[in-house]
């Protein structure tokens, strides 16, 4: 099973030179820290940073300098920094390559709801709405069920929805898995997962391919 450093070190597998990437709050943001040799993207955050590095070591931190999170962040040589509208610009003008969000729930025909727990104080939309609806490919990373236990890969959200059809790819603590027409397609287990475990944990679709490996993570 993957802690939530796993699962940003598998995403980054994912990632292609020369793509621009936007990364989400929660766990999306340590895939910074994973980017694997000989690949070089350039990430945005949606208030204004492309060319974001990893985090700063501890007493290394520019309070002024922070991602979307409120977290603080580097920057790589050659970044540059703007404003929102210059940013989002960016991302309505399907200039970002591959997005990764955290989400509470994705159901199996890719619809995500990642901003409002109805009854819970909500400070602000985010950008999410605008990166679902203009990013070629998105990509999920959470947990694979909530802190009662219950999935959060459903046949249909509960929670408002941020897009709808839009997740490609979701990858948990348990598994890796492709959103298609017939649900979740089960790709990889994590370490040490069984796929009879993926299965119990969840409730939406799930296409279990003859052979699913175990991922490979070094």
């Amino acid at each position: 099973m993957l802690d939530k450093n796993g699962i940003a070190k598998r995403i980054a597998q994912e990632l292609q030179d020369g793509w621009y990437v936007n990364l989400g709050i929660g766990i999306p943001t340590l895939i910074a820290n994973h980017v694997p040799e000989g690949i070089h993207v350039e990430f945005q955050s949606e208030n204004g940073i492309l060319g974001m590095g990893p985090f700063p070591y501890e007493g290394e931190e520019d309070a002024d300098l922070i991602n979307a999170g409120k977290q603080t962040v580097t920057l790589k040589p050659g970044a540059c920094l703007f404003d929102s509208a210059t940013s989002f610009a960016m991302i309505r003008g399907r200039h970002i390559q591959l997005t990764v969000l955290g989400a509470m729930e994705v159901a199996d025909n890719g619809d995500i709801a990642n901003w409002k727990i109805p009854g819970k104080m909500v400070k602000g939309m985010g950008g999410a709405m605008d990166l679902v609806a203009s990013a070629e490919n998105i990509i999920v990373a959470m947990m694979h069920t909530n802190r009662a236990g219950q999935s959060k890969l459903l046949s249909e959200c509960t929670l408002p929805l941020t897009g709808v059809n839009c997740v490609k790819k979701v990858v948990t603590n348990l598994a890796v898995m492709d959103i298609t027409e017939d649900g979740f397609v089960l790709r990889e287990r994590a370490p040490g997962v069984s796929v009879d475990q993926v299965k119990m944990a969840t409730e939406g679709r799930l296409v279990v391919p003859d052979e699913v490996p175990e991922m490979q993570l070094d």
